[in-house]
């Protein structure tokens, strides 16, 4: 088996800077935030990066699992949890109270390791209901995980970032 010290991916791990700069409006004004009728900002802040934690890959390689609602590591294939901690991706939201906002991720993000190689990370999803809405104090906070699939000896600490964009509805 080949050891995969430390997944701490950075996924959705850019400053709040990087992240406001995704939810720039369609005037391309660069100011960072998105404009409701009412003129009240949406915020996005990444308060934890997702983490798939340590495990080791046999010749098979598999795939390794966060669950947003539990937080569960599950793994799968010829892969082996060494424990240590992970984390599921955490978000907060603020603008409007009450208002409806639609949260995207992309279907894949491609994984980088120091040396070049590559992973992938599928199955994005969070723990948000069907129609999600900033409460009275005008925040929304949700939490995300997905599944990294990791190819046979392909062994290294993996970083990317993911894209979390958010409008209102």
């Amino acid at each position: 088996m080949r050891l995969i010290l430390g997944l701490p991916l950075l996924l959705a791990a850019p400053s709040p800077a990087a992240a406001q700069c995704l939810l720039c409006g369609k005037d391309g004004g660069g100011s960072g935030l998105v404009k409701r009728k009412a003129e009240t900002p949406l915020r996005v802040e990444v308060e934890t990066q997702l983490d798939m934690g340590r495990v080791a890959a046999g010749a098979g390689g598999g795939e390794v699992e966060i669950d947003p609602l539990t937080g569960a590591r599950r793994v799968r294939g010829n892969i082996v949890d060494l424990g240590g901690m992970s984390l599921t991706g955490t978000v907060t939201v603020s603008g409007e109270p009450g208002a409806e906002v639609r949260v995207f991720l992309p279907p894949t993000v491609d994984l980088e390791s120091g040396d070049g190689r590559t992973a992938r990370v599928v199955g994005l999803a969070t723990d948000l209901g069907a129609a999600p809405r900033l409460g009275p104090d005008g925040r929304l906070q949700f939490r995300f995980g997905g599944r990294l699939q990791v190819a046979g000896a392909s062994g290294g600490d993996y970083r990317g970032r993911i894209p979390v964009t958010v409008e209102y509805q």
